[in-house]
């Protein structure tokens, strides 16, 4: 038999072990692992001495701005940033224009996504107050996952009620999809951005003021208590505060199935970096005092948090870089930095290389039903592969980021140990040395949910909205 690809003389990394063998790849799939003697006859060979073999990081956070804010990002470039990154599977979020609530939203989205895409995707479906006798004709559409969004950030959707986001949730029970959250609680929030407004706040500081934990704490409560009653799978985006470790914990030890993330920037800055960065560190929920940091990597480490996202939120730089703290768009480009920041606090003893592969491509690939197709290094897996250069050293540099309408972050000038040099989406190379091969574009395909996930457990069936609105006989 001869296959495509042998990668040779590396270093793989799964969750659990490192350990220096070949990898045989053949129609996009993994076709061996093993000595390099026992490789099969390939169309081409790489030599990956001095390089670590990872499964492919996959960002279950991504917003890439397409349709309706294409002067930010669109889908060639977010996907071409992720190829860079080491990224080879995002998941896209449903604050576009239209928002994703729609079969018809869904369908120009995935039309974007299929022409331009550089590594495979995941649509989110939005659940609001509105579409939720649409959830099921977006789940038939081919969604990965739903968002909702229980406080605003960009796109200003509302929160949807209680009441709703509770029958939303009692369909995607029924159904086994994952909704993710995103855990603020909106009256508070607006109450405190309109007192702070008043008050004449509008320094950086101030955005951090009108969002404290207690209103992430309170909303990551409300989401486990009602994912616990109706059995849905829930996802905890971007914890930013020690705070939401109680909720997120106690609902994890009463077998709720929930799955939680944070991001580098959260594990990497806080208040201090207020001065140098200024408006441009805006990003909702907010980079926090000091001390949350130790407190989440200890979350991370012990797997209260289950993986590494990067709420990759591109802006061109006017609309970050603003005097008026509440009229900067809130969030920054991240898909293209999380593997070298987080390699560099491998490098830093903060984790384990093996626990890096788990929190960036296992536990997504498992959370959102993609493993073991994705996620794992195993013959049939499919070969997303990250090959990345444990020692070289390098900085972020906003100018070089694949952005290319939202050259900005907060990370620039830092300093990095660790960067990938090759990044393969099944089995074709979307970055080689570094550079983005430019004719895969459009390689990348939709991804759903596949079978291996265990089945859907709905709870307290006969207290759904569709069990009470049965006549009696």
């Amino acid at each position: 038999m001869s296959v495509d690809l042998v990668i040779s003389g590396g270093t793989l990394v799964t969750e659990t072990a490192a350990f220096p063998a070949s990898v045989a790849v053949a129609d996009g799939r993994i076709a061996a692992i093993g000595r390099d003697d026992a490789m099969p006859p390939a169309a081409e060979r790489l030599d990956a001495r001095g390089l670590h073999v990872l499964p492919g990081a996959i960002d279950a956070h991504v917003h890439i701005r397409e349709p309706g804010y294409t002067h930010k990002e669109d889908w060639a470039t977010g996907t071409a940033a992720a190829a860079c990154g080491g990224v080879t599977t995002i998941f896209d979020m449903p604050n576009t224009n239209p928002p994703t609530g729609t079969r018809e939203a869904l369908a120009m989205k995935l039309a974007a996504a299929e022409e331009k895409a550089f590594v495979d995707f995941g649509i989110y479906g939005l659940l609001d107050e509105n579409n939720i006798d649409g959830l099921e004709t977006l789940i038939e559409g081919g969604v990965a996952a739903f968002k909702c969004f229980m406080g605003n950030t960009f796109g200003n959707l509302p929160a949807p009620s209680d009441g709703a986001m509770l029958e939303g949730f009692e369909i995607l029970a029924r159904r086994g999809l994952r909704c993710t959250v995103h855990a603020e609680t909106a009256s508070i929030l607006a109450r405190r951005e309109a007192k702070m407004r008043d008050a004449g706040r509008h320094d950086p500081l101030a955005h951090l003021a009108a969002r404290p934990p207690v209103a992430a704490m309170e909303a990551v409560q409300r989401a486990a208590l009602y994912a616990e009653w109706t059995g849905a799978r829930l996802h905890i985006a971007h914890v930013s505060s020690s705070e939401e470790l109680r909720p997120l914990r106690e609902a994890k030890s009463h077998g709720v199935d929930v799955t939680a993330e944070t991001c580098p920037h959260y594990l990497m800055l806080d208040t201090e970096d207020y001065a140098r960065c200024g408006s441009l560190i805006r990003v909702n929920p907010p980079v926090r005092e000091p001390y949350h940091k130790a407190l989440l990597w200890a979350a991370v480490r012990d797997r209260t948090i289950d993986m590494i996202s990067t709420d990759h939120a591109p802006h061109t730089p006017d609309e970050k870089h603003r005097d008026d703290i509440w009229t900067a768009d809130c969030g920054f480009p991240g898909v293209e930095s999380q593997m070298p920041l987080m390699l560099t606090a491998v490098a830093n003893g903060e984790i384990a290389i093996t626990d890096y592969v788990r929190l960036s491509s296992a536990a997504p690939a498992r959370a959102f039903g993609l493993y073991p197709k994705k996620g794992a290094l195993i013959p049939g897996a499919d070969a997303d592969l990250a090959l990345v250069d444990l020692a070289a050293s390098s900085r972020v540099d906003r100018a070089m980021l694949h952005s290319l309408r939202a050259q900005v972050t907060p990370f620039h000038g830092r300093a990095l140990k660790g960067v990938p040099i090759h990044t393969l989406v099944r089995g074709r190379f979307v970055m080689r040395e570094r550079e983005l091969v430019s004719d895969a574009r459009g390689w990348g395909q939709s991804v759903r949910r596949v079978q291996e996930m265990p089945p859907p457990r709905p709870r307290n069936t006969a207290h759904t909205t569709a069990a009470i609105l049965k006549l009696p006989d």
